[in-house]
C-alpha cells in the first residue's frame, strides 16, 4: 500500500511540473486559442478583408441587385442572401466571415480594392482566401472573381455574370466532378477580342467539400509568367501561363494552322499493302471443306440418357388467377432442369462433338504485297496563322479594380473569409498566420483525443520527455522491488509450513481405528495443557527443540490379530 501511495504522489508531481497552474491539455477550448482582428500593411496590400465587422455589408461589400440576361424572370434576379457570421463548427471568439445564406439562388457581392492592381513593374499577384463548405455540398461554385478595372465597376450593385473580370479563381463542384478554376480573360493584342483561357492543371481533394472545415486557397502569379497553386499552404501545382499544355485554348495561338481549303488529291493512295493481282488460286484449293467436322473417334457416355429431356414442366407451378387464355394464350407450366440429368453426363439426343477439320483452307485470297504507289496518310497542309500573336505579358492589359463572388449553389452556408490581394507572398503568409492557422489549430484542439492533447502539449514543451523518462524508470524500479519482496515472503511462508508443523508418524502395523483413537487422545492432552501456563512454556521449549533435534518416533500399540 505504501508503494502505491508513492506512485500516486509521483504522478501528481509530474502533472504539477508539466502543467503547473495551466489548464490541462484535454480541456483546450475556444478561449485557449486567442484571436485578434488582424491588420494589414498599407504597402503591397491591395485588399485584406477579415469580415469581422457586420457593418461591412452594403458599405464596403455591396450586394448586387442586377439580373442575368436571357434567363427566366424567376431565376434571373440576384436575390441570394449574404450575411456575416461565425463558423458553425469550432469558431474562434470574435472571428467572423462572409456567408452565402441562401440556396438555389443567384447571389453576387463585391468590393473595390483599396487601389487598382496593375501588371507592370515586375509585380507578383497573390490571391488568397478561405472557404468552408459547412453543409454537404452537391453542386455549386465558391470561386472569386477579380474584376477588371474600368467604368463597369463604378456601380457594384449591377455586378453580374457579364461583368468583365481579369482572373477567376477558386473551387467548384457539381456531382462527381470537382475542380479548382483558374481562368484568365485574355485580350488579343491584334484585334482586341476577348477569350477565356481555362487552366487544365488545378485539382483538389474531395474532402475539401465534405469535411466542413475552412480551407485556404492561394494563387501566386509571378512576372515571369510562372504560377503556383497552394491548398492549405501546401504546394499543389506549378506551371507557366505561356505553356501550350496548361491552358485551353493556350494563351498564345499557334504560328501555323491547317489550311481548310486544302483537298486530298484523287490519286493519293494511303494503302501500304495491296493484293498481288498476278497470284492465282492453286488447283487443289478446296473451299467447300467446312472449318469443323464431327469427331468420329468419340462415343456416347454410358450414363447418357437419350430418352430423357433436359427440361421438364414444373409440376409445382400453379396457373395465375389473373391468367386469361384469350389474352395470354393457353397456360403452360414453366420448365425446370430435369433432376434425372443432374448427376449424369447429359440427356436428350446425343451428337458427336466437333473438331477442327484438317482439310479446311477457307476462301482463297490473293496475298498482299507492298504498294508501290503508297504515299502515306494524307493530312492538309499547314499555313501561317493570320491571327498569330505572341503576348509576353498576357495580364498586362487587364488591371484589377475590384473583387467579388458571383455564385449559384444548391447548398447554403458557404463560408468565406480573409480575402487578401497583395503583390508579395509574405503579406499573405503573415495574414494567414493570425487567421487561418489559428482556426486550424483550434479545430485540432477541439477534435483531438486526451492522448493526442498530451502528445501535442509535450511537443510544445520538449523538456517533459525527460520527466516522463524519469517517472517510467522510477515506476519500473518500484515494480521490480515489489515483485521481489513478494516472492521472498511467499518463499518464507512455504518454508515455515514445511518445517514448523509436526507430522504424526504412521505405523503400517496399527489399524486405522487405533490410529484415530491415538490422534483423538493427543488432541485431548493438548487441550488440557493449553490451560496451564507452565506447560505452555514447556510446549514452546519442546517446539524449539523440535526445530533443532529431530523428534523420536512415537510408540504405537501392538496390532491385534
Amino acid at each position: 500500500m505504501a508503494k502505491i501511495k508513492l506512485l500516486a504522489c509521483i504522478a501528481v508531481l509530474v502533472v504539477h511540473l508539466a502543467f503547473g497552474e495551466e489548464q490541462a491539455p484535454s480541456d483546450v477550448s475556444v478561449e485557449s486559442v486567442p484571436y485578434t482582428t488582424p491588420t494589414a500593411s498599407k504597402v503591397g496590400v491591395y485588399l485584406a478583408e477579415d469580415f469581422d465587422n457586420p457593418s461591412l455589408l452594403d458599405k464596403k461589400w455591396i450586394k448586387s441587385n442586377s439580373k442575368k440576361p436571357d434567363v427566366d424572370e424567376e431565376l434571373a434576379q440576384y436575390d441570394g442572401k449574404w450575411s456575416i457570421e461565425e463558423l458553425e463548427r469550432f469558431p474562434l471568439k470574435g472571428d467572423r466571415g462572409l456567408v452565402l445564406a441562401s440556396e438555389s439562388r443567384h447571389a453576387a457581392i463585391s468590393s473595390k480594392l483599396d487601389k487598382p492592381f496593375k501588371f507592370d513593374g515586375g509585380k507578383t499577384l497573390v490571391i488568397q482566401y478561405e472557404v468552408a463548405f459547412q453543409k454537404p455540398h452537391t453542386c455549386g461554385g465558391a470561386y472569386l472573381k477579380l474584376l477588371t478595372d474600368g467604368p463597369h465597376i463604378k456601380d457594384l450593385t449591377q455586378f453580374n455574370d457579364k461583368t468583365p473580370y481579369s482572373i477567376m479563381f477558386g473551387p467548384d463542384k457539381c456531382g462527381p466532378t470537382s475542380k479548382v478554376h483558374f481562368i484568365i480573360r485574355h485580350k488579343n493584342p491584334k484585334n482586341n477580342t476577348i477569350t477565356e483561357k481555362h487552366c487544365l492543371k488545378l485539382k483538389t481533394e474531395e474532402t475539401v467539400f465534405t469535411d466542413h472545415q475552412p480551407h485556404l486557397f492561394t494563387l501566386v502569379v509571378k512576372p515571369d509568367n510562372s504560377y503556383s497553386f497552394f491548398l492549405d499552404q501546401e504546394l499543389q501545382y506549378e506551371g507557366d501561363l505561356l505553356s501550350e499544355d496548361d491552358f485551353n485554348p493556350p494563351i498564345n495561338p499557334p504560328k501555323e494552322i491547317v489550311d481548310k481549303n486544302d483537298v486530298k488529291p484523287e490519286d493519293w493512295d494511303e494503302r501500304s499493302k495491296i493484293p498481288d493481282e498476278s497470284a492465282v488460286k492453286p488447283d487443289d484449293w478446296d473451299e467447300s471443306e467446312p472449318e469443323s467436322i464431327p469427331d468420329e473417334s468419340s462415343s456416347m457416355p454410358d450414363d447418357w440418357l437419350e430418352e430423357e429431356p433436359t427440361h421438364i414442366p414444373d409440376t409445382a407451378a400453379v396457373k395465375p388467377t389473373d391468367w386469361d387464355n384469350e389474352m395470354d394464350g393457353e397456360w403452360e407450366p414453366p420448365l425446370i432442369n430435369n433432376p434425372k440429368c443432374e448427376d449424369r453426363s447429359g440427356c436428350g439426343p446425343w451428337s458427336r462433338p466437333l473438331m477442327k477439320n484438317p482439310k479446311y483452307k477457307g476462301k482463297w485470297k490473293q496475298p498482299l504485297i507492298d504498294n508501290p504507289n503508297y504515299r502515306g496518310k494524307w493530312t492538309p497542309r499547314l499555313i501561317h496563322n493570320p491571327d498569330y500573336f505572341y503576348d509576353k505579358n498576357p495580364l498586362k492589359s487587364s488591371p484589377i479594380g475590384a473583387v467579388g463572388f458571383e455564385l449559384w449553389s444548391i447548398s447554403d452556408k458557404i463560408y468565406f473569409d480573409n480575402v487578401v490581394i497583395a503583390d508579395d507572398e509574405v503579406h499573405a503568409e503573415k495574414w494567414s498566420e493570425v487567421t487561418w492557422s489559428l482556426k486550424k489549430k483550434n479545430v485540432s484542439h477541439e477534435s483531438e483525443s486526451v492522448f493526442g492533447a498530451v502528445i501535442r502539449y509535450t511537443n510544445e514543451n520538449p523538456w517533459l520527455w525527460a520527466v516522463y523518462v524519469v517517472v517510467i524508470a522510477v515506476t519500473v524500479v518500484l515494480i521490480v522491488i515489489t515483485c521481489c519482496t513478494s516472492k521472498e515472503k511467499s518463499s518464507l511462508n512455504e518454508s515455515s509450513k514445511k518445517t514448523d508443523e509436526s507430522v504424526p508418524d504412521v505405523d503400517p502395523e496399527v489399524s486405522d481405528e487405533e490410529q484415530e483413537a491415538d490422534i483423538k487422545e493427543d488432541e485431548e492432552v493438548d487441550s488440557k495443557s493449553a490451560d496451564d501456563d507452565e506447560e505452555n512454556v514447556d510446549v514452546e521449549a519442546d517446539q524449539t527443540n523440535e526445530d533443532q533435534v529431530p523428534s523420536s518416533p512415537r510408540k504405537r500399540r501392538t496390532r491385534k490379530d
